[in-house]
């Protein structure tokens, strides 16, 4: 099973969102709520370019190192914000013995501080966006992940919260969950649109992967 991590995993969407408007205010510009819902999903390379067209007058990688370090000061100060029932679900898969992958488009020091959160261990293999060959919404970092776990794509699920991501998933053809949370995700390729984790299980996981799997090979 391969995560994304920002709004699947844990619900940081926010914390990117009071990172951005106050970096494109100081240098004078304005951002609005659709601006930042905008970025949802996006690599942090094209969200650096997003906001430079806002305004701001930093390079690339500055821009990408100054927001990564404002979240991650937010997720040591306040904690990690997990989603309902996610990590119930992750401590179900390993129980159940199924190979487990992060692909974030998050830089790895980020996925680190949130990995090292869960107390136990949770992912095989974590692909983070600074390791992707091409950001999602390309398929290149779940490719990346089921090469790095040995897996062929075609026996996974991928969890996704946004479009982008859930676009990567659906191309690299995994069988794909979309869980929304700020961002509708209707008609755009899902195999199955849950409202949330909380009160799912691995059977629930395994159910929707023989149902896809066998449809697809009737």
């Amino acid at each position: 099973v391969l995560w994304d991590m920002d709004g699947t995993l844990v619900d940081t969407e926010p914390y990117w969102m009071a990172a951005e408007g106050p970096l494109v205010e100081s240098f004078g510009g304005v951002w609005t709520p659709e601006q930042a819902l905008s970025l949802v999903g996006l690599g942090l390379e094209d969200s650096a370019r997003i906001l430079q067209n806002a305004g701001v007058r930093m390079q690339t990688r500055e821009i990408i190192d100054h927001l990564t370090e404002t979240v991650s000061g937010q997720l040591r100060r306040g904690g990690t914000p997990f989603r309902p029932g996610a990590r119930e679900m992750l401590s179900g898969l390993r129980e159940a013995g199924i190979k487990t992958a992060l692909v974030t488009m998050s830089m790895r020091s980020m996925a680190d501080t949130v990995v090292s959160s869960i107390p136990f261990e949770a992912f095989d293999v974590v692909i983070a966006g600074d390791e992707a060959a091409r950001p999602k919404p390309f398929p290149d970092p779940y490719l990346q992940a089921c090469a790095a776990l040995g897996v062929d794509v075609a026996d996974t699920v991928a969890i996704e919260d946004s479009p982008n991501g859930l676009r990567s998933a659906v191309a690299s053809g995994a069988v794909a969950l979309g869980v929304p949370l700020m961002v509708p995700l209707h008609g755009l390729g899902a195999h199955a649109l849950w409202d949330s984790l909380a009160g799912r299980s691995v059977a629930d996981l395994a159910d929707l992967f023989t149902r896809h799997r066998l449809g697809a090979s009737a």
